[in-house]
């Protein structure tokens, strides 16, 4: 995790939150190759949830919602963690986390001191903010998972579509949590985005099971086609006493991090719970028949999913480090080097190359340097394809292009160069 941590500040992948002042616990920044990564992740998760399907809209409801939405969801009474609080030194642990409260213990043997703890106190994650140019001012919410969104505006999407059940609600953005204990970089903040779909359907038994099941064989299959190694992945089930106070039955996807094997998606059969709770119905046009649809949830991290896509493709040998980020992620597909930075018509040439490609897909010029260490900077950024343009450029108009993972090099047309990546990113 010290590598992973040191690469994304070097490399421009995520940086602490107001750093220039100390930073703030919790909050993470992303930088100019970090939200790159992001929008990837967003991009192609929302294709394969939306675009790619018959059965499911969009949609990206407000950060701040009427408070009651979160009084009448349960929230303001069941989204709590139990915390124990150390007696010397005052910091809150959650009481589900026993390593970290023996590690806290174990810091303090090491003073000589003995920790004592509190009873288990129920702390609730919603974060309040208040609402108002004048006083009183109103208390409300930010959200504390982006699922409400979704449940809220089901009649408006309903009545403003043709959409009919089953369907899905698709829908990614920002969510807050009251977080006592943020850690292990950015797996664990106070300020995280999601990317979740609710899929409505009929009530039943047997049909909720196979939808519940297809949606985990979906959402396990999209992480190990974007290439995340499948033996780092696997499903967990909740038991009963941890499930969540809306959920019939939940499983989690868990990579296999540093720090343990840890979720960063959920699969879960809300049943009707949530619409139910909202007084939400569907009718049937058809049939007439009128019920309040169940829903089958799929609840992913873009923050988690950022760090474990990292975390997998964190390679090194004898002489570099590089990401092996599946293509279409990477936040830079293609960078161009003149061989020689101070010869003008290497440097005129390589612009032109680069600025040919640049409207159709991520790419970069980098001159500075020998062609060794810009070789290098790219592997650590994860781009997959570097394109050199030396003297034989000149004279044949084709260039060397190196792959990222090999290293090896072949010798292309310049006129082909932008079918030959499209290609690329088409089939990995």
């Amino acid at each position: 995790m010290e590598k992973i941590v040191s690469l994304c500040k070097r490399r421009g992948f995520v940086y602490p939150g107001s750093d220039i002042y100390g930073g703030f616990g919790g909050f993470w920044d992303y930088g100019p190759f970090g939200v790159e990564l992001k929008n990837n992740i967003k991009h192609e998760w929302w294709k394969k949830t939306v675009y790619q399907r018959e059965d499911t809209v969009g949609v990206d409801a407000a950060i701040i919602m009427n408070p009651k939405v979160w009084e009448v969801s349960g929230h303001t009474k069941a989204f709590t963690d139990p915390l124990v609080e150390c007696k010397i030194c005052h910091e809150r642990f959650r009481q589900d986390k026993p390593q970290e409260i023996q590690a806290h213990a174990s810091n303090h043997e090491l003073k000589r001191e003995k920790a004592e703890w509190t009873e288990p106190k129920l702390f609730n994650l919603l974060t309040e903010v208040y609402i108002g140019a004048t006083e009183p001012k109103e208390k409300a919410y930010l959200r504390g998972e982006i699922t409400q969104g979704a449940f809220v505006n089901f009649r408006n999407v309903v009545d403003s579509t043709r959409i009919k059940i089953p369907f899905g609600i698709a829908q990614i953005g920002k969510a807050f949590r009251n977080e006592i204990t943020p850690g292990n970089f950015t797996f664990r903040s106070r300020e995280f985005e999601q990317m979740e779909l609710e899929y409505f359907i009929k009530p039943n038994e047997k049909e909720g099971e196979a939808i519940f099941e297809y949606w985990k064989n979906q959402r396990m299959n999209w992480y190990s086609s974007l290439g995340i190694k499948k033996e780092n992945l696997r499903f967990r089930p909740h038991k009963e006493d941890e499930r969540a106070h809306y959920a019939r039955k939940a499983e989690d996807i868990e990579y296999n991090s540093p720090f343990g094997w840890s979720e960063f998606e959920g699969i879960h059969h809300r049943g009707d719970f949530d619409l139910g709770n909202h007084k939400l119905t569907y009718r049937d046009e058809e049939t007439g028949e009128e019920y309040t649809p169940w829903v089958i949830e799929t609840s992913g991290g873009v923050d988690r999913a950022a760090l474990f896509f990292l975390v997998d493709a964190y390679k090194e040998d004898e002489k570099r480090v590089f990401l092996s980020l599946h293509p279409r992620l990477a936040p830079v597909k293609v960078a161009v080097f003149p061989l020689v930075a101070n010869n003008e018509e290497l440097v005129k040439k390589a612009k032109e190359i680069y600025l040919s490609l640049k409207s159709e897909i991520a790419v970069t010029f980098d001159d500075r340097g020998n062609i060794g260490k810009r070789y290098y900077s790219q592997d650590e950024i994860g781009t997959p394809w570097c394109v050199t343009v030396d003297y034989q450029t000149l004279e044949e108009n084709t260039v060397t292009v190196r792959d990222r993972d090999t290293t090896k090099q072949e010798r292309l047309p310049v006129d082909k160069l932008l079918n030959h990546f499209q290609n690329k990113l088409a089939y990995n």
